[in-house]
Order: C-alpha cells, then structure tokens, then sequence
C-alpha cells in the first residue's frame, strides 16, 4: 500500500517507520529531521529496533496515497488539510489529540477514519526516534459501524507488524482517548511529572475529574461512556506509560505551544453547548492557556 504520513514528528515517525517494513511509505516532516532521514535513513531504537529507507519530504502539497495519515499536533489541522486537499487519497486518517476530525472532513474530498495510537515515542535526535512503549492502532469509521477503507487501513497496518484493531466503535474510542488525554496531559505538564507519578500522586484527584467530566460531555454529545470506563483507561494508559512524560508536559518543558485547545477546548466547547458543567476542565485549560500566554505561545484568548 501507498501511504503518506503527514506531521513525521515523533509519533509519525515511529508509525511511518514501522509501515515502511511492508509498505510504500512516505513522510511528510520538518528538517533537519527530513534531512537526516534522507541522507541516512530513519532509526528506530528503544521498545522497537529498527532501520529504514523511506521518503522523507518537507512539502506535502500535491502527493497521492491510498492512505494518509495525519500525525501532526492538533493546531496544525488546518494546514494539513489545506496541503492533502491539494492531492489525491482513497483515505485520510487522523491519529492527533483531540477531535479533529471534523476539520479534516470540511476540507477534504477523501473519506476521513477516525484513529488511535497509543505507541509512546519521543524523537532522539533528527533521524532517529525512540519507541517508549509498543501500543496498538484503532482506525474505523467516524461515525461508527464497519467500513471497507477501515478495513483495508487495518490490514496494511497488520502486515507491517503494528497490533491494529479495526473498531466499529470509533466515537467511543474518540471519547475514551480525550478522557486519558484531559486526565494526563494538563496535570502531567502543571506538575511537571511523569505519567505514573501523576496518577499516583496528589494531582491524580483531579487526573480523575477531568476524565469523568469528558466521560460526561460524551453521554450528553451522544455517546456512551461512562464515568468508570474513562477512568479505567485513564488508569490504564498511565500505568502502562508510567514512566513517560506525555506530550503537554514535554511541551511546556521546552517552552512550546500546547494542545490545550485541542483537548480541554474541545471539552469545554461541547460542554457549553449542552449547559453541562465541566470545572476541572475548565481550570486546567485556564491555568494552561495562562502560561502559553506569560510564555509569549498564545494572544488574548
């Protein structure tokens, strides 16, 4: 299969790398890491070991794929899709935070899939990039139901040797997903801790209430998940990845925007929609947005 991984970050990278064992493969990134890759290859170390040769471009505009895989940070939705509306794709498939896919749909011609990834990864150095935990790979319809793109999205997933799940249930996964992301991601970066240690700790009360709230924003946006499911997974995920850092505590580490719009804004936003009250939330995007702006990362809003 031809695939095109557009936002070859860390997560793109891992993924795209693994595809590429069995696949076409090509990336769509930023230099010096494209450079690298072209000039030597891409390295995988860590939980998986590996060395590929694939393409690794810095312009995605103009590119044809059976699939494309867009991996790139939440706020950077807009500008992938105005770049793969340019091309030509039997499917476009989102494995970002958030719920993005909507934005993805508005702009593209292609069927969109709805997609999980929960492989840890963390880009080393330009060209190489480390597996922190091996995970697996959701994909299927956004709205539910089975799909025959999902399942052929899934099988090229299979080959390449990544544990692939095609789910007939994907707007609970969305929601599953955003729960684990509001309960680690806010808490893990104000505290600065690792996955484990903000479950553990004292900040995991809140960890949980975040969780619950998006599980309740999903009931009231028509979809089941229920308070003790969200938080199992939250639970789940942090003590699989205990000794990770997730990517908004990475990212205020090193000074950058976040995904806070992303994530606690797509909580808040559906909550205010339907009256329904989501104050943890609420405080973490606040207490988020607030640095981003002290830090120079963000405007008034």
């Amino acid at each position: 299969m031809e695939i095109l991984v557009y936002g070859a970050g860390a997560l793109g990278s891992l993924v795209g790398g693994l595809l590429a064992r069995a696949h076409d493969v090509t990336l769509v990134g930023r230099d010096p890491h494209m450079r690298r890759i072209r000039e030597d290859g891409l390295r995988i170390d860590g939980a998986v070991d590996a060395r590929v040769r694939l393409r690794a471009l810095t312009d995605g505009t103009h590119r044809s794929a059976d699939l494309a895989l867009v991996t790139t940070k939440a706020y950077d939705t807009d500008a992938a899709a105005r770049a793969l509306a340019t091309g030509e794709y039997d499917a476009v498939c989102s494995l970002q935070n958030g719920l993005t896919e909507e934005r993805l749909v508005a702009a593209l011609d292609a069927t969109v899939l709805a997609g999980t990834a929960s492989y840890g990864a963390r880009l080393a150095e330009p060209g190489r990039v480390t597996c922190t935990g091996i995970g697996e790979v959701a994909v299927g319809s956004l709205a539910g139901g089975p799909d025959p793109l999902a399942d052929r999205a899934g099988a090229a997933f299979d080959a390449a040797g990544i544990d692939a799940t095609v789910a007939s249930d994907m707007p609970r996964r969305r929601y599953e997903k955003l729960a684990v992301n509001a309960g680690i991601n806010g808490p893990s970066a104000l505290a600065r801790l690792q996955n484990g240690a903000t479950l553990d700790g004292p900040a995991g009360g809140i960890a949980r209430s975040a969780a619950r709230e998006t599980a309740r924003v999903a009931r009231v946006d028509g979809v089941d998940l229920t308070d003790e499911a969200a938080v199992a997974a939250l639970e789940r995920v942090a003590a699989d990845t205990a000794a990770n850092r997730s990517s908004m505590c990475e990212d205020v580490a090193a000074g950058r925007r976040t995904e806070v719009d992303a994530i606690y804004g797509a909580v808040t936003d559906r909550a205010a929609r339907h009256d329904a009250a989501v104050p943890t939330c609420r405080t973490l995007a606040s207490l988020l947005r607030a640095w981003e702006r002290g830090a120079g990362l963000r405007g008034e809003k």
